[in-house]
């Protein structure tokens, strides 16, 4: 049986995975991580990965960039893989999260649903056929609480359409006054609004003709079941930074 650490245990993420591992077969919560003590389906919630007791085999992350020191110091310290799915972190964080993974296993993505990451496949392979004739634009829709702008799976599959570009677009946020005729970017564009779970739009717009891909997550539970799957994968494997691409493979 494979021990989880939940670290945002008490958020709505959280306790969405913490729910799921009730049920879980292969894997259960040992305990969880936040900013206040607490329990969570029966498991301990401590305030700080210091104050853990026992040893997880796994961690799972849905918290934020504010906790990712204490987190990476622990888990290096102490050997245990880390399954990522915050965003928001600066260049120094992410620079600190590649320098982990030469010392334990991390899973990071910014999205763990299965479909999104096909979306992402299909926006690549759309990019490399429709070329330069078609301009894109990505629109992304999330519930009022999200701090972080554009979504990390708008960036994803930005990134996955700027493959089929050798030299490269640039990423426009949204636009306002009079910016000009479009360029030779990819526009990228935040919407904020109510409790919308998670929409993403790629719009390939050419002359009298615009397609469309998309992906729309009705709950949450999509996104914790996807980040327990990688933790389960991600158990025992050496050092390393792993995505859904290589859990995939498998």
């Amino acid at each position: 049986m494979i021990k989880v650490a939940v670290c945002g245990a008490l958020g709505k993420m959280g306790a969405n995975i913490a729910e799921l591992l009730e049920n879980d077969g292969q894997a259960r919560i040992l305990c969880g991580v936040d900013r206040a003590a607490g329990v969570v389906c029966g498991a301990t919630v401590y305030p700080s990965f210091a104050k853990i007791d026992g040893k997880p085999d796994v961690i799972i992350d849905f918290s934020s960039p504010a906790a990712l020191d204490g987190e990476l110091e622990y888990a290096v310290k102490n050997g245990v893989p880390v399954v990522i799915g915050s965003t928001g972190y600066t260049t120094e964080q992410l620079d600190k999260i590649k320098a982990s993974s030469e010392k334990i296993a991390v899973f990071k993505t910014a999205n763990f649903s299965l479909g999104v990451n096909l979306l992402c496949e299909l926006v690549r392979r759309a990019a490399e056929t429709l070329g330069e004739k078609f301009d894109i634009e990505i629109v992304e829709k999330h519930h009022n609480k999200k701090v972080d702008a554009p979504s990390g799976t708008a960036l994803m599959l930005a990134d996955s359409a700027r493959q089929a570009f050798e030299g490269g677009k640039d990423y426009l946020y949204g636009r306002e006054g009079q910016c000009g005729k479009r360029g030779n970017e990819i526009g990228i564009h935040a919407v904020r609004g109510g409790t919308i779970v998670g929409e993403h739009e790629v719009l390939f717009c050419g002359e009298d003709e615009i397609i469309t891909l998309s992906h729309s997550a009705r709950s949450k539970k999509v996104f914790a079941a996807g980040a327990i799957k990688a933790a389960k994968w991600l158990a025992g494997k050496p050092a390393g930074m792993y995505d859904m691409s290589d859990l995939l493979k498998d």
